[in-house]
């Protein structure tokens, strides 16, 4: 294994050679002017905004910790890392960065003096943000308190840790370029996917990923690293594809966490309470449309149902009428506020993960000014045992016209141990 890591490591070094002498030079765009950044109240509303549209504050804050002052824990395959401080703080934050230093990171992902970024800071995304809002974005964060607080090291393995090899993945992977309008597509189209592509960096979760943590350009969806939760594909209808949606329930999911059956939960519940929420209708309508306009792939024939034994089909039956029928109907046609669980997609993932931490650990939509007062389900990881919510998930996923495939013990207790953050 050892032997392993020095040679990628080699391959890694080299591709860093290689990124020194066929990178492009840094594409810089200069402030339109010092008013750009200026701390005046319209600049900082405006970036203000930004950051809600970034969802800045979700990583640079740690739990209970004063905001944007980092040290909230991002785990990945390749170790820990640390969000940094971005407050105005000179000693540990970002105070002594000049406007051109704020714009390099964000677009070329380089820190003040030129160190590499690593990628969990989705520079990937930002790359396309406009000179005109990184200012923006700028005078807000430096409006900010400022937040004495030490920033911690990167915990990651070797060679991850080196940054010839992050060199030579952005090689391999970092393309930077500031957002290009479609000039076949209306300015309200180009607003929406510029939130998606760029600020939203939808992608970071609603992507597939390679062994090295890049993302795929698509919104095909992915399995997200570590945390146990299955980001479906944004373009697909037998996901969450969202071309046959009403415009304006799309709006509705987003701005609130609810629309008619469907809402959000898990990581996605965090996005819409502390960012999606805060955007305007006519963002949030931009966005649905970009994400309507979306070609989907293939359609699947449906496959049959699975054939389930007779433990399975009376088991199953027993505890969906003990624990779930009562809010959910009879025949999974829900009831009031709880959603139908026939012909649920989110049910019905070919990766049965959310299903699977939803019985265990809850469902709770975001509380949100639409929605103040969401209607939750509780965990049953203390009443089901991992055979019991194995057989109990399985029999919903191919009940009432479902057709997923069954779900093990082993996959119940894979999931049972992830931590809820």
């Amino acid at each position: 294994m050892r032997r392993l890591a020095f040679l990628l490591a080699a391959v890694l070094a080299a591709l860093a050679i290689a990124a020194a002498i066929a990178w492009p030079r840094e594409q810089f765009v200069p402030s339109a002017s010092p008013e750009a950044f200026a701390a005046t109240s319209a600049n900082i509303a405006r970036g203000a905004y930004l950051a809600r549209a970034g969802d800045c504050m979700a990583c640079h804050t740690a739990r209970g910790g004063a905001p944007y002052a980092g040290g909230r824990a991002l785990e990945t395959p390749f170790g820990t890392l640390f969000a940094p401080n971005i407050t105005p703080d000179r000693d540990t934050g970002i105070g002594n960065w000049s406007a051109d230093d704020f714009w390099r990171a964000l677009h070329d992902g380089k820190s003040k003096g030129g160190r590499l970024l690593y990628p969990a800071f989705p520079y990937t995304s930002y790359t396309k943000v406009s000179r005109a809002d990184a200012d923006a974005l700028y005078a807000y964060l430096r409006s900010l308190p400022p937040r004495q607080v030490q920033n911690r090291p990167h915990a990651l393995r070797f060679p991850y840790d080196s940054q010839l090899a992050l060199a030579g993945w952005r090689l391999l992977y970092f393309k930077p370029g500031v957002f290009e309008p479609e000039p076949r597509r209306d300015a309200r189209w180009n607003r929406g996917a510029y939130l998606v592509e760029g600020l939203g960096h939808c992608a970071a979760c609603h992507s597939t990923r390679n062994r090295f943590g890049a993302s795929s350009e698509g919104l095909e969806g992915g399995l997200i690293p570590t945390i146990g939760w299955y980001a479906p594909s944004l373009t697909s209808d037998a996901e969450a594809g969202l071309g046959k949606w009403k415009e304006e329930h799309i709006v509705q999911l987003l701005g609130t966490g609810v629309a008619p059956g469907a809402s959000v939960t898990g990581p996605m519940a965090e996005v819409v309470a502390q960012s999606l929420q805060h955007l305007t209708p006519a963002d949030l309508g931009a966005m649905a449309a970009y994400l309507k306009s979306l070609p989907g792939p293939a359609p699947r024939e449906r496959e049959p149902a699975p054939r389930l034994d007779d433990q399975v089909l009376q088991e199953g039956s027993r505890l969906y009428g003990q624990h779930c029928a009562a809010c959910h109907g009879e025949r999974g046609e829900g009831l009031g506020p709880y959603p139908a669980l026939a012909g649920n997609r989110a049910l019905t993932l070919d990766e049965p993960v959310n299903a699977i931490r939803v019985v265990l650990n809850g469902g709770f939509p975001p509380g949100t000014a639409g929605n103040p007062r969401p209607y939750g389900m509780p965990p049953f990881s203390h009443v089901l045992d991992d055979t019991q919510a194995a057989i109990l998930i399985t029999w919903l996923r191919a009940s009432w016209g479902n057709a997923a495939g069954p779900v093990s013990s082993a996959q119940v207790n894979r999931y049972r141990a992830v931590p809820l953050d």
